[in-house]
């Protein structure tokens, strides 16, 4: 059982909007921050920023990698990771 809620969560992640105002998002393995006007989601595939207005989480399955946003969605961004700074003697 433990290997398929792993699979789950290491499966690609799948974007499906309708009529911009109910998003569903696979692949889901945290929620890092989120408001009416902008949800913020660690994905199998990268953080991706959601924007726009009354925004809601209407079902959060961190389980099964599975969350389900309404209001209006007004773009969907996946921001590369940040590379950590090096220190002063990281660099001599």
């Amino acid at each position: 059982m433990v290997f398929e809620d792993k699979a789950r969560q290491d499966a690609p992640a799948q974007l499906t909007l309708s009529a911009r105002s109910r998003l569903t998002v696979s692949g889901v393995k945290d929620v890092t921050g989120f408001d009416d006007a902008s949800v913020e989601l660690d994905t199998a595939v990268g953080l991706l920023i959601i924007r726009g207005r009354e925004l809601k989480i209407q079902r959060l399955s961190i389980d099964g990698g599975d969350l389900i946003v309404t209001g209006t969605v007004d773009s969907l961004v996946y921001e590369e990771p940040r590379k950590p700074r090096l220190k002063l003697f990281g660099k001599l």
